[in-house]
């Protein structure tokens, strides 16, 4: 429900400010930015508040002061008022997002990553309805439409809060005597694989941004490819993120995804790449292929996401630990478009293939961080089990 809001919101939001409200492009992304930037300092406190008083109220907390503040932003009209709103928004979303991974350990202990890899199911399913709703109103242009995407999505974040009720109330788990407040800073390997989650994170405005750019000014290809691409990620994912997430389970399953994920990539940059030296019809049929590819690499990388992300953190710290990992994902994601833009668009065919060898030396690193990780737990004795309170 939630992922159905965003989509509804994503997609039209800068069209919106910039067109409707009439503040320039500029103005927008710098708001955006700094409030963007301001948001990564609450995850670990977020988390860490949400592992000491329960990720559902936390989350359910985050939730509701996401909804004020989506719905505040239909009286801005300066750019003080957008960088204000948005920051609140920002804050809030990194808070619901540590939660929202204390609550997933907690709701999924039986089958986690058949239950992680339908919740991203649902996630990619949710986006593209929203994406598609989104498009009447930008069809539509006028700013009532915009208004209502903008209040879609705040109802959305008001319906979430209210969903949770149907959860259980869960109590949160005693930390053992003597932990430091900041044990997640403290762990060596959640910190590097926290970097390398970030690095690898790379590969989505490779989707969004990146590709829809290169195939418009770089090949022969047809326009509509640009859509055709989108379209099969997003189908990739939604028909395919269960049945292969749902076999990553443990720490070395992790690795070995990581892994995988990264030699994916690997092989979709450089087809990528070829594009731009292929007739048209070739040129789209590679198009699609390196997409294809690049899909699955995506699935392989987001199960090994969670089955590394939370198999490496402690029960009792769960929140915490995701909002460090938000972190690192979110600093990739900001420092992913001029990445991206100088390095492989001014580089060209060598750029793509100077990503590809990225993806797969930083995906190399997942099978030994996951027996660093899975060592330290052994010494560390065994971790108590995330039940219900």
């Amino acid at each position: 429900m939630n992922r159905v809001g965003n989509g509804l919101f994503n997609t039209a939001a800068a069209l919106y400010f910039t067109l409707v409200v009439g503040l320039p492009a500029v103005q927008v992304g710098a708001a955006l930015t700094v409030a963007g930037l301001i948001g990564l300092l609450a995850g670990i406190p977020g988390g860490h508040l949400a592992d000491r008083r329960g990720p559902r109220t936390i989350m359910m907390l985050a939730l509701t002061v996401q909804a004020v503040a989506m719905s505040a932003l239909v009286l801005v009209e300066s750019w003080a008022a957008l960088a204000v709103v948005a920051t609140v928004d920002q804050l809030a979303a990194a808070v619901g997002g540590a939660a929202w991974g204390a609550l997933v350990v907690r709701v999924g202990t039986e089958r986690p990553a058949h239950f992680r890899a339908k919740l991203r199911t649902y996630v990619n399913l949710g986006v593209v309805l929203g994406t598609v709703g989104a498009g009447f109103a930008v069809a539509a242009d006028t700013r009532a439409a915009y208004l209502v995407l903008i209040l879609g999505n705040a109802a959305s974040f008001a319906l979430c809060a209210l969903l949770l009720f149907l959860l259980p109330r869960y109590r949160a788990l005693a930390p053992p005597p003597r932990q430091r407040r900041g044990i997640a800073l403290t762990d060596r390997p959640f910190v590097a694989f926290t970097a390398l989650h970030g690095a690898m994170g790379l590969q989505y405005p490779v989707v969004s941004l990146l590709l829809p750019i290169w195939i418009s000014e770089h090949t022969d290809a047809p326009r509509w490819t640009v859509a055709a691409v989108s379209a099969i990620n997003s189908a990739v994912c939604v028909l395919l993120q269960t049945r292969i997430g749902s076999r990553i389970e443990t720490l070395r399953d992790g690795g070995r995804a990581f892994r995988t994920a990264g030699l994916l990539f690997l092989l979709s940059c450089p087809m990528m790449a070829l594009t731009a030296h292929a007739p048209v019809w070739a040129a789209a049929g590679l198009a699609v292929a390196a997409i294809f590819v690049h899909s699955l690499g995506e699935i392989w990388e987001s199960s090994a996401g969670f089955a590394l992300g939370f198999g490496m953190a402690p029960d009792h710290a769960q929140g915490q630990y995701q909002g460090l990992l938000g972190l690192g994902f979110s600093a990739g994601q900001a420092l992913a478009p001029a990445i991206l833009t100088t390095a492989v668009l001014g580089l060209g065919t060598a750029g793509w293939l100077l990503l590809g060898g990225f993806f797969a030396v930083v995906g190399a690193v997942g099978p030994a961080l996951a027996r660093s990780a899975g060592a330290g737990r052994e010494a560390s004795g065994p971790r108590s089990a995330a039940k219900q309170g």
